[in-house]
């Protein structure tokens, strides 16, 4: 069967009719605010009082958005489309309300001239539609100023949607960002017998906001290799400004129709396969790995708009990337220019009297939720499905008193994770992602799973590939970012463990995602989707061997920054505590969770009903650590949040107890940070007067933190107790070094709390030097040791929890 027939003169007709409504509805989009079929002569007070938008890229999308539909609707191809230069969102927003969607959703703006001049009136207006595609877009699932994102986005979406087509239009600007050009090496990830195909479109228009971009000035030849040696097959597309649009059409049709046969071919040919299985197996040669086919589309920027202005050039040049008209209002000759640019689309051959699409500019619509607008992927809260999570209980570790055993938190994590992606085997809704520390994280029990996803050359001395394995990693936190976030929006779950110093990498991925959720919540029609949730462990504490390039644990400051109603951080001080805390948050929906746990041998201080209590609360007294009495306020708080100061609490309270016994200390541990905070700040809020009751309306408060002090400032600026509150943390005082020296450098080891206990508690006076002086001591001693012999002090590395 050939892989396309060309276009009937019919068929050309109406997919010109489609895509000239929709550059004539982005057009007025971005200018009118009356008079929308431009049934009089156009007046300045027909146009908007701000002109706000960009024009250049819409005729590109729109020529995609026309031929996507007519691929869903001719050949049955289900289909998701992702627009990279989302700042062309009029376009998308003209498709979904040509398709009847956006009325759907938005019932003000139906199909008609009073749902058009709806649609013209809110566009980037107060109150209204941003210019950029955003949750208020239907058929949309990225911020349009995500620029770089959206092809590990597509990718993440077609991850286990084997019917699914998702089109990735890419700009010319945006592919020359780093996480857009690490993105083409998703095509060795892509698993055909489980995974759908993407369908990446370069939509090379030749400039960014004022210059020239470079993968639109290379020459084909050089274009074609270069995307070639990234393993596609790319197929090429050219309009130029005179190319007759019925020839565009054609082209366009026979390249899509080539591009799904050979998607087809490649996904029959793995799922027809012998086995069962498909997809290369163990020793295939690298030459049989799929060569997915990709469209690289050459049109003019601002293409049918105004060809100059005041004898400049327009069209096919960076002056039309935004609003290409910008003087219409004072300018006659302007305004003149712009009702000749509007009419040349014919609104009257699109539209009939009352402004209802005539029924062939509307012929390649698909129907319903096979709609661009409508496809239940770009709203994924349809799709998800609660997690068949695990019992806790066979995985959680006995604790017979505080202190008496300790494991390594993630390796224990690792089994729960095993367990859910065995329970998830069927359905493929849960994937882990990261960038090749899977291993190095101690989360390698996923292996009795699942394999790592690898669809390239495979050697003997290779572990854990398999060409369907489900948990992803390759050496871009942009690209894991990216997948987990196309993954999560088309209705799944996931998790992203990452090495805690190099999360900040994605900050600015994170804080987009955030954005998003944050908006979608306030959009009625948006369905809530999963969690997207962070691991980050091989933390700061214990990156002692790496050095301070390996030592920053300001992921939280930054994300706490964010949306209070979206963002979450977690610091589960032991093993027990983390198994709650990762079932608490892949329960969670329109959530950014940020869990910070080591992975080292760290102490068990809490059985699992006692950590399932403990994490509930948020934070809480660990009485059996104190020595308050009964009905009485304490002398001075302890107070930790992390699993090394969890450590460093627990031995200064054990040093507190040896020599100063009469001295009544409570210790506070805290799991869920934004409990810090006043409910009017965050949603998980402790109320003041339980604040108070936990850390006390006028004793002073000793806080060790994992992370950088001031964000515990921060956090609890408006609380009665921080005034009276000393923060340690991690000052940036990092090195190659010993687990306890790092401790030291930034001030947050027991001797250091212990000697801060003895400044800030009043009347200590005379029966606390001895302590304090005890307490230099030793410091003074680590120094001299750990010079001398590069290994901590035996009173540390020995130390355990005395118990009462």
């Amino acid at each position: 069967m050939p892989d396309h027939q060309p276009l009937t003169d019919h068929e050309a007709e109406t997919l010109d009719a489609h895509w000239r409504a929709l550059n004539y509805l982005s057009a007025c989009q971005l200018y009118l605010r009356d008079n929308p079929l431009l049934a009089e002569p156009l007046r300045a007070e027909h146009i908007k009082p701000r002109l706000l938008g960009h024009w250049g890229t819409c005729p590109g999308l729109g020529l995609v958005y026309t031929h996507l539909n007519r691929l869903v609707r001719e050949r049955g191809q289900r289909a998701l489309g992702v627009w990279g230069p989302g700042h062309g969102a009029a376009a998308v927003l003209s498709g979904a309300w040509l398709e009847g969607t956006f009325g759907e959703l938005n019932p003000d703006a139906p199909r008609d001239a009073e749902g058009m001049l709806r649609l013209f009136r809110d566009f980037s207006q107060p109150g209204g539609i941003p210019s950029h595609t955003a949750p208020e877009v239907p058929g949309s699932l990225q911020e349009g100023g995500e620029l770089g994102y959206s092809l590990a986005h597509a990718y993440g979406a077609a991850f286990d949607n084997p019917d699914l087509l998702v089109c990735a239009v890419i700009g010319d600007g945006e592919a020359e960002t780093g996480p857009l050009a690490a993105s083409w090496h998703s095509d060795k990830f892509l698993d055909p017998v489980h995974d759908g195909a993407v369908l990446p479109v370069l939509h090379l228009n030749g400039y960014k906001i004022a210059n020239p971009t470079v993968l639109a000035r290379l020459p084909e030849e050089e274009l074609g290799a270069l995307l070639h040696g990234y393993g596609y097959e790319p197929l090429f597309v050219t309009a130029a400004p005179d190319t007759p649009h019925p020839e565009v059409h054609r082209a366009m049709a026979a390249t899509f129709d080539t591009a799904l046969g050979h998607i087809r071919s490649i996904q029959h040919a793995a799922r027809s396969a012998g086995t069962g299985t498909g997809g290369p197996a163990e020793g295939t040669p690298h030459s049989a790995r799929p060569r997915w086919p990709m469209v690289v589309l050459r049109t003019p920027k601002g293409w049918t708009g105004p060809r100059e202005l005041d004898g400049a050039p327009v069209e096919g040049t960076w002056r039309a990337h935004q609003v290409p008209l910008p003087g219409v209002h004072d300018d006659p000759e302007q305004l003149r220019q712009l009702e000749h640019w509007l009419r040349s689309y014919g609104p009257r051959e699109l539209f009939d009297e009352g402004g209802r699409p005539l029924p062939h500019v509307v012929e390649c619509v698909p129907d319903g939720d096979l709609r661009l607008g409508s496809v239940p992927e770009a709203n994924g809260g349809r799709l998800l499905r609660q997690l068949p999570l695990p019992s806790l209980k066979p995985h959680g570790v006995q604790v017979d008193r505080p202190g008496g055993g300790s494991h390594e938190p993630t390796r224990v994590l690792g089994g729960l994770l095993a367990e859910l992606l065995t329970a998830t085997e069927e359905r493929r809704d849960f994937r882990l992602f990261g960038p090749d520390e899977t291993d190095s994280n101690h989360l390698n029990g996923v292996y009795e799973a699942t394999g790592r996803g690898w669809q390239g050359e495979y050697e003997p001395t290779d572990e854990h590939l398999s060409p369907h394995g489900r948990v992803l990693e390759v050496l871009s936190e942009h690209m894991c970012q990216g997948w987990l976030e196309g993954y999560v929006l088309t209705g799944r779950n996931g998790l992203f463990a990452s090495y805690e110093g190099f999360a900040n990498i994605v900050a600015s991925m994170a804080a987009q995602h955030v954005k998003w959720v944050h908006s979608a919540r306030e959009v009625p029609w948006r369905r809530p989707v999963a969690g997207l949730n962070y691991l980050l462990t091989s933390h700061a504490w214990r990156q002692d061997h790496n050095g301070f390039s390996h030592q920053d644990p300001g992921f939280v400051d930054h994300v706490l920054s964010k949306s209070p109603d979206v963002v979450r951080a977690y610091l589960p001080p032991d093993t027990n505590t983390l198994l709650c805390v990762a079932d608490h948050v892949l329960r969670t929906r329109d959530t950014v969770n940020v869990v910070v746990a080591g992975k080292h041998p760290c102490f068990d201080w809490l059985d699992l009903e006692a950590a399932w209590a403990h994490c509930a609360r948020g934070l809480g007294v660990w009485e059996w650590a104190g020595t308050e009495r009964e009905g009485e306020e304490p002398d001075v708080v302890l107070a930790c949040a992390g699993d090394v100061p969890t450590l460093e609490t627990l031995a200064a309270a054990s040093l507190l107890r040896e020599w100063l016994p009469g001295l009544a200390v409570r210790v506070v541990n805290v799991v869920d940070l934004t409990r810090l905070m006043p409910p009017s700040q965050h949603p998980h809020g402790m109320p003041d007067g339980e604040f108070d009751a936990v850390f006390t309306r006028d004793r002073p408060v000793i806080f060790a933190y994992h992370g950088y002090p001031w964000l515990v400032h921060r956090l609890t600026y408006r609380r009665t107790a921080h005034d009276r509150m000393a923060v340690r943390g991690y000052r940036e005082m990092g090195s190659t070094t010993t687990p306890f020296d790092m401790v030291v450098r930034n001030g947050m080891d027991r001797y250091h709390l212990v000697m801060d206990v003895v400044d800030r508690t009043p009347g200590l006076g005379a029966r606390a030097v001895r302590a304090r002086q005890a307490a230099a001591d030793m410091r003074e001693r680590h120094h001299a040791r750990v010079r001398e012999h590069g290994t901590d002090l035996p009173e540390v590395t020995d130390w355990r929890w005395p118990g009462r």
